[in-house]
């Protein structure tokens, strides 16, 4: 019986050299709700037919992402490498606006508030669509899925 979803996120803490406690607060939040709800199914189709669920572990070496996939039991599937290239821009926006965020949520007017978290939702939603299309063939994600992995691989390439 096929189940196409994620059960358990695991992040490369080597890449992770820092993070604030608001950083470490949206990666807790993006792990449980990618937890929660998520549709992840890798299109290879394995001899056994395994079809899910999935322990996934992400890393960032070299200017790649990596996606390691796994079954339910630990047992290693296959492993994706994606080129980040194409998501150096949207990372380093995102950074600069979720900095902005925070101090607007400090110091700001709750309309100022709003602004600036539209812009920051902008951005995530263009990373996100951005990730379904590199995965496309590779990896079926939906958008939700897409959004919280973005905000997964932005800690990864957390450098202090």
């Amino acid at each position: 019986m096929a189940d196409p979803r994620i059960i358990n996120v695991e992040l490369d803490e080597r890449t992770i050299l820092w993070r604030s406690a608001d950083i470490e607060q949206e990666r807790r939040i993006a792990i449980f709700d990618l937890i929660e709800g998520n549709h992840f199914a890798p299109q290879r189709v394995h001899p056994d037919g395994y079809a899910g669920p999935y322990k996934i572990a992400l890393s960032v070496e070299d200017g790649r992402l990596g996606i390691a996939i796994h079954r339910a039991d630990d047992t290693h599937l296959e492993t994706y490498v994606l080129g980040l290239g194409r998501f150096r821009r949207p990372i380093k926006d995102y950074f600069a606006i979720c900095d902005s965020y925070y101090a607007a949520i400090r110091n700001a007017t709750p309309a100022q508030i709003e602004t600036v978290d539209m812009a920051r939702r902008g951005i995530h939603n263009e990373a996100a669509e951005l990730l379904k299309e590199r995965l496309a063939g590779k990896i079926e994600i939906d958008f939700d899925t897409a959004r919280r992995l973005f905000t997964l691989i932005c800690v990864l390439h957390i450098k202090g």
